[in-house]
């Protein structure tokens, strides 16, 4: 599955990119390690990433930087946050006025699926457990707007189970 997310997400990755929730960094094997930043709070996971890829940057929180990216990516994440909007802020804060944000998050009609999925071994029980929030296309759409952007993209992949989006300052 994440090899479906990131090969969704490879083709809007562009510039300087920060990749939050980077886990174990497998995007940074398509951006120059110049221009990103990998972004996660599981230390065991960032050891591995740094491991795997010694040139790139990774940290435990977001940057304190003035606008500096061109695109963020946040892939599989935003379902896992009490507080999508403020992250959002966050995101456009250190996003250049003509950067984008790509995001994939489960869709909700998939979610009893993949809580039995999980009960079976199939999916992660933990991922399963920790969604706070599960977001349709027009919930997506409203998320961007209420931060100040526009979905100026949107795919279902996975047979329907995943979207991505991607979302432009309007």
């Amino acid at each position: 599955i994440q090899d479906k997310r990131v090969s969704r997400a490879v083709p809007f990755l562009c510039g300087r990119v920060l990749d939050f929730g980077c886990g174990a960094g497998i995007l940074a094997d398509y951006v120059n390690a110049d221009h990103y930043v990998g972004v996660d709070h599981d230390n065991e996971a960032l050891g591995v990433a740094q491991g795997k890829y010694p040139k790139h940057q990774f940290v435990s929180d977001l940057p304190d930087e003035s606008p500096v990216f061109d695109t963020v990516v946040s892939l599989a994440v935003i379902e896992h946050i009490a507080k999508p909007e403020e992250l959002l802020q966050r995101f456009a804060a250190l996003l250049k006025d003509d950067g984008a944000i790509v995001l994939t998050t489960p869709h909700p009609h998939f979610h009893r699926i993949h809580d039995m999925g999980a009960m079976v071994g199939l999916f992660s029980k933990d991922a399963a457990d920790d969604h706070e929030v599960m977001f349709n296309r027009k919930d997506l759409a409203g998320l961007a707007q209420r931060v100040g952007f526009q979905m100026v993209e949107y795919q279902r992949f996975l047979f329907g189970a995943n979207q991505l989006c991607v979302f432009r300052r309007r």
